[in-house]
């Protein structure tokens, strides 16, 4: 369309029209001129792609690759596709340093930096690219405020490394810390691991947070069934970006919003395949974040009761030996949803960003069915590997609000004995690199909560150096933090309510007696509410800091029951 064509008079309810339409708007028209943009492209959708490309982490590393295909989706299929950027941190270098307690606000900060694009600009629709742990739950967050037409679209897995024969990812990196700790490898053979365990891009491999919550945007209805799963530098992750770009014009032309297909049903089925693979408990605090500010009933009392109607039917790292990309050659995550869905586990009348339910989706594509795979990592509904689902919120004196644990081996775990305290992780990773963990030990690590920590710390070095020197299963560990989606054993997180806020785990001192129990959904201290309000009475904390982006995450974050949401419009119905 040439200019003396345009039609200054047009007027359609789309929000980029407050800025493209009009006489009025030439100056506006100028500025986007300026950068390429014509006369067809004002009349069209403009589509927002959010890209969090950085060299910080390999995860991210080559986003801008992936957001140039999606955006070439949306100029083929007739959108204005504008790019902008966000910020990622990396948890994996984060990790055992104090800067870890950035990760969570990261989640904040980018749901923020979305939210505000889109609304100052006048977006039409969002293409949202995540690749790092946090860039998920934010991109989604971000496109769940704006409630534009958009597609989540994922970055992308790394494969595996190879090293002594066997496949390795970073969760043996870590774990070889552990046993190097103890006498059991060597710094040399650790040095080896170490050069060959991330061979290039894409989040770390196994179903740990990154593939947890990506897996959980196709269950959700964020993205196309079957995105999740193409590892980061094959050609297929390229095609789903393109379809992604396309994807969103549709559903602009539809008017298709995460409001119409994100539902109770839809928080249900993506809890179902959280808890079916074995994902990572801090999709726990995701999926809460996230209805929260959809405005969905859903409370972490609900993983239980999901939990325990779903069975466990995939073993991936880190209970299991294979990755993503083993899924993703038998037919990724499509494969485990036909399964729940026959199984009459799944809800298929939940609607998805492509504008067709779950059960219609999947009848479309017809993924293959478990039984006739030759993937002995893959269990029919029938024949699971457990007969509950791997997340567990235990409850009790010690976590009124909750607690969780994924279970990655031994489904029966249960512990009672004396408490070691610990006020923050590196007190705590001394005491273990030390090598004065023994069998039949019990930890707390307590002040890394959501507004103690600031940021909820994960502390994958921990439970990683524990599990290292083979103590995985026989050693209890408990904070008000949290673990990496990487972490397997006998760890519990998101201890509620928090230290900081007065919570019971501030009572506990050593020796006293806890109660574990994982049957029973129990973890308890062995005094009365008396004791503990007692004890209580005396603790007064005070902030880590007193400025600064943390302290002013640190005084908005609500409890990790409730998702550790700062949106303060962020409610229930």
């Amino acid at each position: 369309m040439s200019s003396d064509e345009f039609d200054y008079g047009k007027d359609e309810q789309l929000p980029s029209h407050e800025v493209t339409q009009g006489a009025e708007k030439a100056p506006h028209r100028a500025m986007f001129r300026a950068m390429g943009f014509d006369d067809e492209d004002f009349s069209s959708p403009m589509i927002g792609v959010a890209n969090p490309a950085a060299d910080i982490t390999p995860c991210n590393v080559h986003l801008d690759d992936v957001a140039d295909a999606a955006l070439e989706g949306v100029d083929e299929a007739g959108g204005m596709p504008i790019e902008f950027g966000t910020i990622t941190i990396s948890d994996a270098i984060s990790m055992g340093t104090e800067g870890m307690k950035a990760s969570l606000i990261s989640r904040e900060v980018i749901a923020d930096s979305v939210e505000l694009v889109a609304f100052g600009e006048r977006m039409d629709g969002l293409v949202t690219i995540g690749g790092c742990d946090k860039n998920m739950p934010g991109m989604m967050m971000a496109a769940i405020r704006t409630d534009l037409p958009s597609v989540f679209l994922y970055g992308g897995s790394i494969m595996p490394g190879e090293h002594d024969g066997r496949e390795v990812t970073i969760q043996n990196v870590f774990e070889g810390v552990g046993a190097v700790s103890q006498g059991e490898m060597s710094e040399d053979e650790l040095s080896e691991m170490e050069h060959h365990a991330c061979p290039g891009a894409g989040s770390c491999g196994g179903m740990f947070t990154a593939n947890t919550m990506s897996s959980i945007s196709e269950a959700i209805g964020f993205a196309p069934l079957g995105s999740a799963s193409p590892p980061a530098e094959d050609d297929d992750r390229y095609d789903v970006a393109h379809e992604s770009g396309a994807l969103a014009v549709e559903a602009v032309e539809r008017g298709l919003r995460p409001s119409d297909f994100l539902s109770r049903e839809s928080f249900e089925n993506a809890i179902a395949l959280q808890v079916s693979v074995g994902g990572s408990t801090n999709a726990v605090l995701h999926l809460l974040a996230m209805a929260a500010e959809a405005g969905v009933d859903l409370d972490v009392e609900d993983f239980n009761e999901i939990s325990a109607r779903t069975p466990k039917i995939a073993d991936l790292q880190p209970g299991g030996e294979k990755v993503m990309n083993d899924l993703h050659e038998v037919g990724g995550v499509p494969v485990v949803l036909r399964e729940l869905l026959e199984a009459d586990l799944l809800h298929g009348d939940a609607l998805t960003v492509t504008g067709e339910t779950m059960a219609e989706a999947l009848e479309r594509l017809d993924p293959p069915r478990i039984e006739n795979l030759d993937a002995e990592f893959l269990h029919t509904v029938d024949d699971p590997i457990h007969e509950r689902g791997a997340i567990r919120i235990l409850t009790g004196n010690l976590a009124p609000e909750g607690a969780v644990i994924k279970i990655t081996g031994e489904d029966h775990l249960r512990h009672e004995g004396p408490v070691r305290v610990f006020e923050e992780e590196e007190n705590a990773m001394a005491y273990v690199q030390e090598g004065r963990v023994e069998s039949g030990d019990v930890l707390c690590i307590r002040n890394e909560g959501p507004r103690g920590g600031p940021g909820m710390r994960e502390m994958l070095g921990v439970t990683s150096a524990v599990a290292g020197q083979g103590h995985a299963e026989d050693v209890a560990l408990f904070t008000d933090g949290r673990f990496s989606g990487a972490t397997r054993g006998f760890s519990i997180g998101h201890v509620a309510p928090e230290a900081f806020v007065g919570g019971p785990i501030a009572a506990l001192e050593d020796g006293d007696v806890v109660t574990i129990d994982i049957d029973e959904l129990e973890l308890s201290v062995d005094l009365t509410d008396e004791e503990i309000q007692s004890r209580l009475e005396e603790y007064e904390p005070e902030p880590t800091y007193d400025t600064g982006v943390l302290a002013k995450y640190g005084r908005a974050f609500d409890s990790a029951a409730n998702g550790a949401v700062t949106n303060p419009g962020a409610t229930r119905e």
